[in-house]
Order: C-alpha cells, then sequence, then structure tokens
C-alpha cells in the first residue's frame, strides 16, 4: 500500500465508467488519494489516468459478489489510513427489451450489485466511521427510477428506490454524528453530475439533483 497518508482517501466503485469515473476524477483534482474498484479491465488504464495527479490503487473484483465486496473492504481496512469519503457508484442499469423467460438469473445479479453490494460494503465502512466519527458517504439514486415503475425496467427501478430509502435511513441514524449521507439522482451528463456531486459531499448536502 503506497498512499500518500498526508491527503485524505476516497473509495470510489464502479470508478472504471459512467459517474464513478467522474468522480474518480474529480476526487483526485481536489486533493484526494483513492481506492477504485471495478470488475472490468478498464480499471487498470483508469489507474494509470488518474496516477498523475493522486496515489491510486485500485481492486477489481466482482461486487455481485460476497468474496468481491470482503476482498474490497480487506484492502481499504489495510491502508494506512481511514477512508474519508466512499462514494458508492457501483451499479448496472436495464435495458428497454420486455423481460424474457429465463432471465431471473440477470435481475438476481443486477440486485445482488445494485443493492446487496452497497448494503454489504456501506455496512462495513460506516462501521469504522463511527468508530472515529468523521466520514463522508455518497449513494447513487435516480430520481425517476426511484418514484415510480418503469416498462421493462422494474427490477432496476425497485433497486433504485431501495437505495434512496437505504440513504435515507443510514442518515437518520447517523443524525448526531460527524458523518453525512448524500444521495445522487442521476442526470444526463455524468461530468456535470459528478461534479455537483462532489460539491454537495463536500458541504455535507443530503441531495444531489438532475443536472
Amino acid at each position: 500500500m503506497t498512499l500518500n497518508e498526508s491527503r485524505p482517501l476516497a473509495v470510489v466503485t464502479g470508478a472504471s465508467s459512467g459517474i464513478g469515473y467522474e468522480l474518480a476524477k474529480v476526487f483526485a483534482e481536489n486533493g484526494f488519494d483513492l481506492i477504485l474498484a471495478a470488475e472490468d479491465d478498464r480499471l487498470e488504464e483508469v489507474q494509470r489516468e488518474l496516477s498523475r495527479v493522486a496515489t491510486v490503487d485500485s481492486v477489481q473484483v466482482d461486487l455481485a459478489s460476497e468474496e468481491g465486496v470482503e476482498e474490497l473492504y480487506h484492502y481499504i481496512h489495510t491502508a494506512t489510513r481511514p477512508v474519508e469519503a466512499l462514494a458508492l457508484t457501483a451499479g448496472v442499469g436495464a435495458g428497454d427489451e420486455p423481460r424474457r423467460q429465463g432471465e431471473i438469473e440477470k435481475e438476481l445479479d443486477l440486485i445482488d450489485l445494485n443493492v446487496r453490494a452497497t448494503v454489504h460494503l456501506c455496512s462495513l465502512v460506516v462501521n469504522d466511521m463511527v468508530r472515529r466519527n468523521r466520514g463522508k458517504i455518497l449513494f447513487t439514486s435516480a430520481t425517476l427510477a426511484a418514484a415510480m415503475p418503469i416498462t421493462y425496467q422494474v427490477i432496476y427501478e425497485a433497486s433504485k428506490s431501495f437505495l434512496r430509502s437505504f440513504a435515507d435511513a443510514v442518515r437518520t441514524e447517523l443524525r448526531g454524528t460527524a458523518i453525512s449521507v448524500t444521495t445522487i439522482n442521476d442526470g444526463d451528463d455524468p461530468v456535470a453530475v459528478a461534479r455537483e456531486s462532489f460539491a454537495a459531499l463536500m458541504a455535507d448536502r443530503e441531495e444531489v439533483a438532475p443536472v
């Protein structure tokens, strides 16, 4: 572990693409060192890119599995300093095709990544934050998907609704501590969403509206 102990540490899941990737860039540009997580090989490319401006470690894991979450947390736990910010942006979307018979495994994988992995990793890291009474947590929801059923995306929208509810509950439970919880409501521009989300996280705002 080669992280610079003089800089705050952020963990970003889903960091190889989309909002996770853009958030990782913003964290690095604003003085954070990083532990990045994603399943695909592009993670190595992202690590090399961001290592030009920050100290970056990466863990290539399948967070849809319990073993993947535990492996990432073990890596986090061996860092030379605690996590200042946890950005839970790993997730999978849904297509616009009708649900087909026999796709239950695909839908369960979506639940495992969007819901179970988020709850599992959050619970592990929050326990550490509570012990030192410090930290920031960023959840990824979606305004429309979390509010109402969407044709052909019923599992996806249910996962986003769960995440909004879970984030609200975690925020309530942590009231009175120095740990803040911010929820992203995604928009059309990942770059703008990431920058607004980072600003909201640093300001301890509860929610980021779509950009």
